[in-house]
């Protein structure tokens, strides 16, 4: 076995998942299905069977959980009373521990794009070379459900300009090619690409860090050629105890036998498992965070123009 890759280049675009990531919306998920399954005189939902649900498009979950189920009613039944739950309770949807100051972070570094002379000085105090990092999001959830998850946060996601949300039901996403196949971050990959200052360099797929909590997420991510933290739920986490290795290879089978050559070796570097994304590594992954004071220049007061890079 080859040792774990070290000298990778410093990252340079952040893809970031959103259900059990960013946002709490995992308990929610797990609250109302186990409402529904209560209602008909089923059990709860264990973990061996919500861990295949988590990650994937709306309608790959509904039939493994409808398979499983066996609930004496429609499959749209079961989604009509599923999301009169979510309407209800996804309002209260919070960012999980340490998502604001790593956003905020991550924002900040667009002060080395729009500050003269920035780079130059923190040359002298960094062996990285400054730059902004780009964010995107590439979430499963689709448009009506992500309205309901985040108007009320509509601060923490002013972060993810609207051109670089891809949502599970955007048009530009093959039907049926949804996590783990490596499409959706690919494509969030193409609309920091198709959206970089003039003059910046394509960002390339190992220069991108993608964050997931599923283990179908964490196979899409290393499918596309991407470096991965997986920072699960516990209960996740428990499911897959002494299977870590597979999950961060993306070697789990979530895709079956499609296209193994995308996926990695074990302990090959290219991912790791995170407990929390409070106190994240910035220095580990080549991320210089300006100090928050630079929020206070004029150039950080602007508002971004986000101009198409030159093909």
């Amino acid at each position: 076995m080859a040792p774990p890759r070290t000298d990778f280049p410093p990252v340079r675009a952040c893809l970031f998942d959103m259900d059990g990531l960013l946002l709490d919306t995992e308990d929610i998920y797990t609250k109302c299905v186990n409402i529904i399954l209560e209602k008909y005189g089923k059990g709860t939902l264990p973990w061996s069977i919500k861990a295949k649900l988590q990650g994937r498009p709306g309608p790959q979950a509904n039939k493994i959980f409808h398979d499983w189920a066996q609930l004496p009613i429609t499959s749209e039944e079961y989604v009509a009373e599923n999301t009169m739950l979510q309407k209800q309770l996804f309002p209260d949807t919070k960012p999980l521990p340490g998502i604001v100051d790593l956003l905020g972070h991550l924002g900040r570094t667009r002060y080395w794009e729009v500050k003269d002379g920035a780079t130059t000085e923190a040359k002298d105090k960094s062996s990285s070379e400054p730059q902004r990092v780009h964010i995107a999001l590439a979430t499963s959830s689709h448009l009506g459900n992500f309205r309901v998850k985040t108007s009320h946060l509509e601060e923490l996601f002013a972060v993810f300009p609207s051109h670089r949300r891809v949502l599970g039901d955007d048009s530009r996403l093959t039907p049926g090619r949804g996590k783990p196949l490596p499409d959706i971050f690919l494509l969030a990959l193409k609309t920091i690409n198709d959206s970089l200052p003039a003059g910046e360099r394509p960002i390339t797929p190992e220069e991108c860090l993608v964050f997931e909590d599923s283990v179908p997420g964490v196979e899409a991510g290393r499918r596309a050629g991407m470096r991965v933290i997986w920072c699960p739920h516990p209960m996740l986490k428990k499911e897959y105890d002494g299977r870590e290795a597979e999950v961060l290879a993306g070697r789990t089978g979530e895709a079956g036998e499609v296209d193994l050559h995308q996926v990695g070796e074990i302990d090959d570097g290219w991912a790791e498992y995170m407990l929390s994304l409070a106190d994240f590594p910035y220095e580990k992954f080549g991320i210089v965070v300006p100090p928050v004071e630079v929020e206070k220049e004029d150039c950080m007061k602007e508002v971004p123009q986000e101009i198409v890079a030159e093909v």
